[in-house]
């Protein structure tokens, strides 16, 4: 069981029957009144998010999640495959579950399931990965004092903001969480 006044971003809790992730938490006194936990918490089945007041000593039961490591293998337009490394077990995820969670991961990559008593609800990617440059407008030796920035598209499909001294073939990390170029890999 966890209070509400010990409330985490992150943490995962079950509240009326359903598992909901905290994203944001406040703790608020107002003059005379009782302490109050203002949250904000998202449904990780359905993704819905809503926003709920608790009394500090408020008790709720915490919701395990399960995450295990498995290899994306390939999508066939309405499932996507992953392979557990450990029983080679192969489990096929529908698209809605996976949402936009692997559009920087590329076939083979490794990935974190997310489930709940056996249910299947998400899956979540490193948080760096190393992608190859495969279309941006060509940089301009010397146009660099402004910190200018261009598109470019990723192996993967992705289109991320990068420097203008980045080209064609150059090998990038980028952060999954946020989609930001974050260096480039020397080859």
């Amino acid at each position: 069981m966890v209070s509400a006044g010990d409330f985490k971003n992150g943490l995962t809790i079950e509240y009326e029957g359903e598992i909901y992730q905290i994203l944001e938490f406040q703790h608020s006194k107002s003059g005379r009144g009782a302490a109050v936990v203002r949250s904000k918490l998202r449904n990780i089945i359905t993704g819905s998010i809503i926003e709920k007041t608790f009394r500090p000593a408020e008790k709720m039961p915490r919701a395990h999640i399960e995450r295990k490591d498995m290899q994306y293998l390939y999508n066939d337009g309405e499932l996507y495959h992953f392979m557990d490394m450990e029983s080679y077990e192969q489990i096929p995820i529908d698209a809605a579950k996976v949402g936009d969670s692997l559009v920087y991961i590329k076939e083979n990559d490794m990935v974190k399931i997310m489930s709940h008593n056996g249910n299947i609800f998400g899956i979540e990617p490193p948080i760096s990965v190393e992608l190859a440059i495969t279309d941006t407008e060509p940089g301009f030796a010397g146009n660099t004092a402004t910190g200018a920035t261009k598109p470019a598209t990723l192996e993967t499909g992705a289109v991320v903001t990068v420097p203008l001294f980045v080209n064609v073939g150059d090998i990038i990390k980028v952060d999954t969480r946020t989609g930001e170029y974050t260096g480039r890999i020397q080859q």
